[in-house]
C-alpha cells in the first residue's frame, strides 16, 4: 500500500510541470475569447494592456513582498536593465501587437500563429552547430515546416469551414459579439503583427530564463516585470491615444477582459512559467500552445460564432507538425544530457538538470 502511494506521489511530482502548463492553456484560451469580444466592442488595445498589467501588479505584488522578503536578491543595474527589457518585450511589444493582430483576424488564427513560438525560441536560443545529428535535423526541419505553415496561413485564406454545432450560429450571430468581416489586407496586416508579437514573446522567454539565474525570486521578478510593463504601456498609450475617453471603463466586458487577463494571463501565468522554466527551459514552456488553439476553436465557434478558414486549418496543421518535430529533438537532447550526467560522482544541485538554453557540447 505504501509502495503504491509512493509511486502515485512520485508520479504527481513528475507531472506537475505538465499539469501546470495544460492548466495555463485553458486560462489563455478564455483570455483570447474575452479579449476578442472586448476589442470588437471598441476598446483600445493600448488601454487594455495598461489595465491588464495594473491588475496584475495589484494582485501579485503583495505576495512578492510578503513571501520573498527574506530571499529576494539584491537589485543590480544589470538586473534592472533586464527587467526593463522584459517589460518592453512582453507587455509593450508582444501584447500590443498580439491584440492588434487578434482584432484584425480571429482568436483561433491568432492562437495558431502563436504556435511558432517554440520554433522561434529554438532558432534564437539553440540554433548553432551540430546539425548532422538526427535530433538537430528534427529541430531544424520542424522550424522550417513551422515557418511554411505561418506563411500559408498569412497568404491563403480559403473557404469557410462549418462545424455541425455552429452552422445555425453563423446565421444568427449578434452584432455586438462579431467583428465586421476582415478584408484580405487587414488579414495580412494582422498576420504580420502576430508574427512580430511571437518573435518578441520568444525573446521574452529567453531573457526571462537568463534573468531568473541572476534574480531567483520568481514572485518578485513577476511583480517587477508587470509593474514595469504598466509604466511603459502607459507612456505608449499617451503617445498613441489622444482622447481621454479611451480610458473610461465600466462594469462591462472591458473590465472583465482587463481583470481576467491581468490576474490569469499575467500574474499567474508569468509566475508559473517562471517556475517551470527554471527546471525545464523555455522550449518546454512553449510546447503546449496547440492545446490552446483547439480549446479556442471550440469555444470560439460556440461563443462568438468564429469563422474558421481552410487556409488557417492547413497552416495550423503544418505549424503543429513542425512544433512537435522541434519538441522531439528537444526531448532527445534532454535524454542525452541526463545520460551524460549519470557517471558524475558529485554535482552541484543547481547543475543537475541541463538547461534547455545550453545544448550539450554546443551541438544544436
Amino acid at each position: 500500500m505504501e509502495g503504491k502511494a509512493g509511486r502515485l506521489s512520485d508520479f504527481m511530482w513528475r507531472a506537475r510541470p505538465y499539469i501546470a502548463m495544460v492548466s495555463l492553456q485553458f486560462g489563455y484560451a478564455g483570455m483570447n475569447i474575452i479579449t476578442k469580444v472586448s476589442l470588437n466592442r471598441g476598446m483600445s488595445h493600448y488601454v487594455l494592456v495598461v489595465y491588464r498589467h495594473a491588475f496584475a501588479t495589484v494582485v501579485i505584488a503583495p505576495f512578492a513582498l510578503l513571501l520573498e522578503r527574506k530571499v529576494r536578491p539584491k537589485m543590480t543595474s544589470a538586473v534592472f536593465m533586464q527587467i526593463f527589457a522584459l517589460g518592453l518585450l512582453g507587455p509593450v511589444i508582444d501584447q500590443n501587437l498580439y491584440y492588434a493582430g487578434l482584432k484584425f483576424t480571429s482568436p483561433t488564427f491568432s492562437c495558431a500563429m502563436s504556435n511558432m513560438l517554440p520554433a522561434m525560441t529554438f532558432v534564437m536560443a539553440d540554433g548553432k552547430g551540430g546539425y548532422e545529428k538526427v535530433r538537430c535535423m528534427a529541430k531544424v526541419g520542424g522550424t522550417v515546416v513551422t515557418a511554411g505553415g505561418a506563411m500559408l496561413m498569412t497568404l491563403y485564406k480559403g473557404n469557410v469551414l462549418n462545424f455541425p454545432w455552429s452552422a445555425h450560429i453563423h446565421g444568427h450571430a449578434s452584432s455586438g459579439s462579431e467583428a465586421p468581416e476582415s478584408t484580405d489586407k487587414n488579414w495580412v496586416k494582422g498576420s504580420i503583427f502576430l508574427i512580430i508579437a511571437t518573435f518578441a514573446w520568444a525573446s521574452f522567454f529567453i531573457l526571462q530564463a537568463v534573468t531568473l539565474k541572476r534574480y531567483a525570486a520568481h514572485l518578485s521578478l513577476t511583480a517587477l516585470v508587470v509593474f514595469m510593463g504598466t509604466l511603459q504601456s502607459t507612456a505608449v498609450t499617451f503617445v498613441m491615444e489622444h482622447k481621454a475617453s479611451v480610458w473610461s471603463i465600466g462594469w462591462d466586458m472591458n473590465l472583465l477582459a482587463a481583470a481576467y487577463a491581468g490576474v490569469v494571463s499575467s500574474s499567474i501565468a508569468y509566475y508559473v512559467q517562471g517556475l517551470v522554466m527554471k527546471n525545464r527551459g523555455p522550449v518546454f514552456v512553449t510546447a503546449f500552445s496547440p492545446l490552446m488553439m483547439i480549446i479556442v476553436a471550440i469555444m470560439g465557434s460556440f461563443i462568438i460564432a468564429e469563422k474558421i478558414y481552410l487556409g488557417g486549418v492547413l497552416g495550423a496543421v503544418l505549424i503543429v507538425a513542425g512544433l512537435y518535430s522541434v519538441l522531439w529533438g528537444k526531448y532527445k537532447e534532454f535524454q542525452e544530457g541526463e545520460a551524460e550526467q549519470i557517471p558524475e560522482p558529485v554535482k552541484d544541485h543547481q547543475n543537475v538538470r541541463t538547461n534547455d538554453l545550453e545544448p550539450a557540447h554546443n551541438n544544436c
